[in-house]
């Protein structure tokens, strides 16, 4: 059912997608591949938690993470985790590996990498789906706040 909300989220938002379906991988480098893009174009949609029931998604690029430094900083926060699985499980619908944006049980705010562009490929609600669109067509339609939040691994 996860996959089927990400892909009726995203064809609902009008912009141009892909999916993509590929077997078992062992890395973001196996992902990326299989899904024929760099890894940088796979973007990570990570749950943050600011506080008790007040998620987050920050999209970073593959080759990236987090900068918590620069995130605090953005949101005027202190404090801010990740929650564990099954607590992302249940904000969003989603299993860890498959997180994406569209289709979230609650429609959190997004915070986007400003080194995210082009082709993408995010979680597509399922393991080994990936859901292509471009980039700029994503914030748009997410609404979601651009800004220098990652730093390399």
């Amino acid at each position: 059912m996860s996959e089927e909300r990400a892909v009726a989220a995203v064809e609902a938002t009008g912009i141009a997608y892909e999916v993509t379906r590929h077997g078992p991988v062992g890395s973001l480098a196996e992902a990326a591949a299989a899904r024929g893009i760099e890894p940088r174009q796979l973007v990570k949609s990570l749950v943050v938690r600011r506080a008790d029931d007040d998620f987050l998604f920050v999209l970073v690029p593959g080759d990236r993470t987090i900068s918590w430094p620069k995130l605090r900083q953005l949101l005027g926060v202190s404090r801010m985790s990740m929650p564990d699985a099954a607590v992302a499980l249940e904000a969003t619908g989603y299993e860890r590996g498959t997180i994406t944006p569209f289709g979230s049980l609650r429609a959190w705010p997004v915070v986007v990498d400003e080194r995210v562009d082009g082709t993408i490929s995010l979680g597509g609600g399922a393991h080994g789906v990936g859901l292509k669109v471009d980039a700029g067509d994503m914030i748009r339609v997410l609404d979601a706040q651009v800004a220098d939040v990652s730093e390399p691994q």
